[in-house]
């Protein structure tokens, strides 16, 4: 994840940076970040958990198959035996 990160801000020095916390703070002033960083962390958050919905959604017909698969396998060998 470090990584990912510093290819995002690529060859950006401490002066950029600075550069652009000021014009942020110039922007929004001190007491709009707080909640703009609230409302980004709820959004990640959401997104996150329709994430695992969609992982939810796609693997549970495969697990519904395995137990099918296991269900036929445990009884052919009882009436097998």
């Amino acid at each position: 994840m470090l990584n990912s990160i510093l290819l995002l801000f690529g060859n950006l020095g401490t002066t950029e940076l600075i550069i652009i916390v000021v014009i942020i703070l110039l922007l929004f002033g001190g007491k709009k970040i707080p909640e703009l960083m609230k409302g980004m962390g709820k959004g990640v958050r959401s997104f996150k958990e329709g994430m695992d919905e969609v992982k939810d959604e796609i693997e549970k017909p495969l697990q519904d198959i395995d137990k099918e698969t296991v269900k036929k396998d445990s009884g052919t060998k009882s009436n097998g035996e």
